[in-house]
C-alpha cells in the first residue's frame, strides 16, 4: 500500500478508539410515516424551521411551555439511540409569589417525554417537587399552527394561501383548520388530559398544586384529526408500539458488532437505528426517506443509493425501493415535472404548493442519474438474493428505463448520458451535486448544456452490465447488445472524459462537447461502477486520498485550489459521507483497502462529534488537532445515505461480497479498521442459507471463519 495513505492518520489519532469529544449541538427530531416533528434542545417549537409536520404540512407551528411565565432551566436533554423518544430534563427558576410566598429556582424537576406514532403526538410532562414546601404550580402551553407548506417553510414565497380559520376552543380541546387552494381542508388538534384554568387560541394555563415529595403528569397529544382525551394509559400503549414497531425495523437483515467496544458499536447502532428511523413502511416495501427535516419523503437517487449501501445486510430496503419507484416510473412526457417515459422519479411531495403545481415536486423526474442507478441496482439486488421473482416482475420496467438511457437521455448523439431542465422551474443541475454551483469549467464559468456528467456514465456503465447479467439469468435476448453497449461506454468515457495533463476525469462535458475540467470527488464513482481501468483507477485513488480531497475526516467533494472551492458551500468543498463511502467502496473494487479502512476511522473521528450520528454534511476544513469538525448550519440531521455510509464503508473494508445464484460469500483481502482487532457479522442470509462471519487480525492481516452455517452457502477468502 502507498506511503501516500499515511498522511495526517497519526499524529491526529484517527483510530476507532479515540476519547470522548466534546459534541456539537443539533436539532432535536423525530419521525414515525410521513409525520415528523422538528424542536429545540427544550422540546420547544418556535416556528422558524421547527414544528410538528405531516404531509409535507405544518400542523404545531409552535409549542412552548413554561413555568411560572419562563422558560425553564436545561439540565439536558436528547433523543434515545432507539429514536423513539425525545426526553427534556429541567428546573424551574423562581416562581412568583403564589399566596404570599416564592418558591426558589432548582426545587421542581421538570421532564417532557415525548414520541410520535402513528400520525400523532404524545407527550407527557412531569413535574417533581423536591423542595421542602408545597408548591402552586403556574404552568403554561403556548401554542399555535400556521398550516404552511414544507416549500414556504424553506423559504419560496407564496403570493396567497388559502383560508385558515379561528382555532376552535373545547374544554381541554383546541382545533386548528385550514381550507386549501387545493380543496384540501387540513386540521390539527391539540388535546390536554387534564382542563386547563384558562385556555385561549393561543395558550393553555394550568394552575396546579404540587405537595412536597409528589409529582404530577400532564399528558398532550396533537395529530392532524380530532383528539382523543390523552391519558397515562394510551401514552404508555402507543409507547410501547412504537419502541416495537422501531425495534422490528432495526432487526431486518444481518447485524454488525464490533469487539468489546461500546463507542465503535454504538456508532453502529446508532447508524442503523437512523437508517430505521427514516425508513417507511409503505405498500410497496420499506423505503428509506432521504433526510429530516427537509427531505422526509421519497427520494430516487437517496433511496437507491441508501438501499444499496445497505444491500449486504438488509436486501428488504433495495426491494421496497425499486418496487416503489417502478410504480412510479415515467410514461409521458412533461416539461413541467421533466418527465419522459422510462425515466425514474426524483422526489415526490403532497403539499399544497405540490399539488398546485406551484413547484414542480409532487412527482418529479429532474435526476439525471437515478433511471441508471434503478437498473443498476436490480441487478446487484439479483445477484444478492437471486430473487428473480421481483425482477421478472419489473423487468418491462427496467427495460423501459434503458429505452429512456439508450433514447431520450443521449441529447447529443454522442451516446452519453445528458440533462438540461426543460422548465425555468425546474432544477438547473441534475445531478448529486444539485446546487446551482455546483457544475463548472476549470476557470469557474458554468458549462451551457445539454450536460454530460463523469458519474452518471459510470452508472450507465454499470446499468448496461446490470442488464446483459439478468438478460443472461432470465434467459431474455439482448445480453450480448448490453454487454456491447457497456463496453463501448467505458471506451468512450476513457477517451473523453480521462485529461492526460491533469491525471484525471473531467467533472463533465458541456454541450458542444468540451469538458469540465475542474477536479471534484466526481470520478470516485467511476471507481464504483468499475469503470477506470486498473491503471486510472489507481492513479484516481492515490489523488483521492491526497491532501487535496482528504480533509481528516472524509473526502471532500471538490479539491483544495479549484475555482470556487469553498469549503463551507453545500458541494464545492464539503464533505458527504455518502461520497465518501462511494469513493471508498470504489477504491476497494481496485484492491485498495487499506486507504478504506484509514477513511472509515476518520468517518469514525467525525461522527464521534456528531453524538455519533452522521449529518447530511460538514465543512471541509483540514483536520486539526484537539478541534472538531465544522457543521454545515442547515444539514439534515439524520440524513439517510449519511447513516449508510458506515457500512457500505465497512463491506469495502472487510472485502465481502455476496452472490445468491451460487450460494457463495467472498472475502478479498479483508481489512480492519485502525483499533479493532475483531468484528462479527450475524445472520448473514444468502438465499435460503445463512451462516455469521468472524473476522479477526492476526499479525499483519486480518482473518475470516465462518459459524453457525445453515443450508447450502460457501465461504471463500482469497488475499
Amino acid at each position: 500500500m502507498d506511503d501516500a495513505y499515511s498522511v495526517q492518520t497519526t499524529a491526529l489519532d484517527s483510530g476507532l478508539e479515540m476519547g470522548e469529544p466534546e459534541p456539537v449541538e443539533q436539532l432535536q427530531a423525530l419521525k414515525s410515516g410521513n409525520a415528523f416533528l422538528v424542536a429545540d434542545a427544550w422540546g420547544d417549537v418556535k416556528s422558524g424551521a421547527d414544528g410538528l409536520f405531516d404531509e409535507d404540512t405544518r400542523i404545531l407551528s409552535r409549542l412552548m411551555l413554561r413555568v411560572g411565565g419562563q422558560r425553564p432551566s436545561r439540565l439536558t436533554s436528547g433523543v434515545s439511540q432507539d429514536n423513539v423518544f425525545f426526553t427534556f430534563h429541567g428546573t424551574n427558576r423562581p416562581l412568583p409569589p403564589m399566596g404570599g410566598k416564592q418558591a426558589p429556582g432548582g426545587i421542581l424537576h421538570l421532564e417532557r417525554r415525548r414520541f410520535l406514532w402513528d400520525r400523532r403526538l404524545f407527550e407527557r410532562i412531569r413535574v417533581t417537587n423536591h423542595g421542602g414546601e408545597d408548591v402552586m404550580l403556574p404552568l403554561e402551553v403556548e401554542y399555535g399552527a400556521d398550516f404552511v407548506d414544507i416549500f414556504q417553510v424553506r423559504g419560496t414565497p407564496r403570493e396567497k394561501s388559502g383560508t385558515t380559520h379561528q382555532p376552535i376552543i373545547d374544554g381541554r380541546r383546541v382545533t386548528f383548520a385550514y381550507d386549501g387552494l387545493d380543496g384540501v381542508s387540513r386540521t390539527g388538534c391539540l388535546c390536554f388530559s387534564e382542563p386547563p384554568h384558562r385556555m385561549s387560541d393561543r395558550k393553555a394555563e394550568f394552575m396546579l398544586t404540587l405537595p412536597r415529595g409528589r409529582r404530577l403528569d400532564l399528558f398532550l397529544e396533537c395529530g392532524p384529526d380530532r383528539c382523543e382525551p390523552p391519558t397515562a394509559e394510551r401514552f404508555r400503549r402507543h409507547a410501547v408500539q412504537a419502541r416495537l414497531a422501531m425495534r422490528a425495523k432495526r432487526r431486518r437483515g444481518a447485524s454488525v458488532r464490533g469487539p468489546r467496544s461500546p463507542r465503535f458499536n454504538d456508532w453502529l447502532d446508532q447508524s442503523r437505528a437512523d437508517v430505521a428511523l427514516l425508513t417507511t413502511d409503505l405498500p410497496t416495501g420499506p423505503y428509506p426517506y432521504a433526510g429530516t427535516p427537509w427531505f422526509s419523503t421519497p427520494f430516487g437517487r437517496d433511496g437507491i443509493i441508501t438501499a444499496w449501501q445497505m444491500l449486504w445486510l438488509d436486501p428488504s430496503l433495495a426491494k421496497g425501493v425499486l418496487t416503489y419507484l417502478a410504480a412510479r416510473q415515467a410514461t409521458e412526457r412533461s416539461a413541467f415535472q421533466d418527465a419522459e417515459p422510462g425515466k425514474i422519479m426524483h422526489e415526490t411531495r403532497r403539499g399544497e404548493m405540490s399539488a398546485l403545481g406551484e413547484v414542480p415536486f409532487g412527482l418529479y423526474y429532474g435526476g439525471v442519474d437515478t433511471t441508471c442507478l434503478f437498473v443498476a441496482l436490480a441487478g446487484a439486488y439479483a445477484r444478492r438474493t437471486g430473487d428473480l421473482d421481483l425482477i421478472r416482475t419489473i423487468w418491462p420496467n427496467l427495460l423501459a428505463a434503458a429505452g429512456w438511457i439508450t433514447g431520450p437521455a443521449d441529447m447529443t448523439g454522442d451516446g452519453f448520458v445528458r440533462y438540461a431542465r426543460a422548465a425555468e422551474t425546474g432544477l438547473s443541475n441534475q445531478g448529486w451535486k444539485d446546487s446551482y454551483d455546483s457544475i463548472f469549467h476549470a476557470d469557474g464559468r458554468f458549462p451551457e448544456g445539454p450536460v454530460a456528467l463523469v458519474e452518471v456514465q459510470g452508472y450507465a456503465f454499470a446499468a448496461f452490465q446490470a442488464l446483459a447479467d439478468l438478460s443472461n439469468v432470465l434467459g431474455e435476448p439482448d445480453a450480448a447488445k448490453w454487454a456491447e453497449r457497456a463496453e463501448t461506454m467505458r471506451a468512450r468515457v476513457e477517451e473523453k472524459f480521462w485529461q492526460d495533463d491533469l491525471g484525471w476525469y473531467a467533472v463533465a462535458l458541456d454541450g458542444q462537447g468540451a469538458p469540465c475540467r475542474a477536479i471534484g470527488s466526481n470520478p470516485g464513482h467511476l471507481l464504483f461502477c468499475g469503470l477506470p481501468s486498473a491503471e486510472r483507477a489507481r492513479i484516481v485513488s492515490r489523488r483521492l486520498m491526497s491532501a487535496q480531497f482528504r480533509s481528516g475526516w472524509g473526502l471532500r467533494t471538490l479539491a483544495t485550489g479549484q475555482a470556487r472551492y469553498n469549503p463551507m458551500s453545500y458541494h464545492n468543498g464539503s464533505v458527504w459521507p455518502h461520497d465518501t463511502s462511494l469513493c471508498a467502496a470504489g477504491m476497494a473494487r481496485y484492491g485498495e483497502r487499506q486507504a478504506v479502512a484509514l477513511l472509515l476511522s476518520e468517518i469514525y473521528a467525525a461522527a464521534a462529534h456528531f453524538h455519533l450520528r452522521l449529518p447530511e454534511l460538514f465543512c471541509g476544513f483540514e483536520r486539526q488537532t484537539g478541534e472538531p469538525p465544522i457543521a454545515y448550519p442547515v444539514a439534515c440531521l439524520p440524513q439517510a445515505w449519511a447513516a449508510g455510509s458506515v457500512f457500505l464503508m465497512l463491506q469495502a473494508a472487510l472485502g465481502v461480497s455476496i452472490d445468491a445464484f451460487d450460494g457463495r460469500v467472498d472475502v478479498d483481502d479483508p481489512v480492519l479498521p485502525p483499533g479493532i482487532e475483531r468484528l462479527n457479522v450475524w445472520n448473514l442470509k444468502v438465499g435460503d442459507a445463512r451462516l455469521d462471519l468472524a473476522f479477526r487480525r492476526l499479525d499483519h492481516h486480518t482473518v475470516v471463519t465462518s459459524q453457525n452455517r445453515e443450508g447450502p452457502v460457501r465461504l471463500r477468502q482469497s488475499r
